[in-house]
């Protein structure tokens, strides 16, 4: 098998979610999370186990933790785009905070909940910032008073954006989360004996060696060989939409807005394909745009 990638959840979750690594999922945390949310020890609420996903190799590998002052977190990485996300995102938030609850005990018990959300497509348009924190505000004053609700989105497209080389992605070193986000999206760049001083650190080494010798069971193997092919298909699914949707145009008989709707769907098309980071060479050769367009939609993006 190739070279694993951090971003499909089941190594993600083989990676933070077990208790020999405890020390980089409270690293990832803290490099996220504000200076009052900092978390000096952790439990693992659900530690990674092959057979949670052994009747369901695409079921949601999340990582859920307590902290030793009482907080939850749910740290979930998602690989493709999907309806809804935003209200998936909540839903989960709301069962972290709602399942620390009792039959027997009083509403005082509960402690913050806090999701963290690591996307690897683009969800928030609406600015261009990687890492967005959001609680609820009071919405003359900006006052918060429900303090108990906080989600991160990290966006990991906006990040990299078009890096290539090590260099590059040197320069956009500016914080611990900027370390972790390296790691993730230009791990193959790294070598964990020689990291440029922006990089040095520990706690990067030692997720660099874990991903160099993981190894995976035949059913680890399967799921994640599955969440790779599951990529592959939606890629072919898109072609194939374009294909139907150039067939139904010309049926139409309208030449000029065949001629504008089949561009416009070629170029859609190719910015779903960006949006959930397939190669831009893949992207050029299924929807036969050329190799310079992919790259000027992808740096739109």
């Amino acid at each position: 098998m190739t070279s694993i990638s951090p971003k499909i959840d089941i190594a993600f979750k083989k990676i933070f979610g077990v208790e020999e690594n405890k020390d980089l999922l409270i690293s990832l945390i803290n490099s996220i999370v504000s200076e009052e949310d900092q978390v000096a020890d952790l439990i693992l609420l659900n530690p990674y186990n092959p057979k949670n996903f052994r009747s369901d190799k695409l079921s949601i590998l999340d990582i859920k933790a307590k902290g030793i002052d009482g907080k939850r977190f749910n740290i979930e990485i998602q690989i493709t785009d999907e309806a809804d996300y935003d209200k998936r995102a909540l839903y989960y938030w709301a069962k972290l905070y709602t399942e620390q609850l009792e039959s027997a005990e009083d509403y005082s018990t509960l402690s913050k909940a806090i999701g963290i959300h690591i996307l690897n497509f683009l969800s928030i348009t609406e600015n261009d910032k990687y890492h967005n924190c959001f609680h609820i505000t009071e919405k003359e004053t900006g006052g918060q008073y429900f303090k108990d609700l906080e989600l991160h989105t990290i966006e990991l497209n906006k990040f990299e954006g078009n890096t290539k080389e090590l260099k590059e992605l040197v320069d956009k070193i500016q914080s611990a989360l900027d370390i972790w986000l390296a790691f993730l999206t230009k791990h193959n760049l790294l070598n964990k004996d020689s990291l440029p001083p922006q990089l040095n650190d520990d706690k990067l080494k030692k997720a660099l060696q874990v991903l160099e010798v993981m190894n995976f069971s035949s059913e680890e193997r399967g799921a994640y060989e599955d969440h790779l092919k599951w990529l592959r298909i939606e890629a072919n699914t898109l072609s194939k939409r374009y294909e139907q949707g150039r067939e139904e145009g010309i049926e139409e008989g309208i030449e000029k807005g065949i001629e504008k709707g089949i561009e416009k769907g070629i170029q859609l098309t190719a910015i779903n394909m960006l949006k959930q980071n397939l190669d831009p060479s893949l992207v050029s050769s299924v929807t036969a745009l050329p190799l310079d367009t992919i790259l000027q939609l992808k740096n739109k993006l």
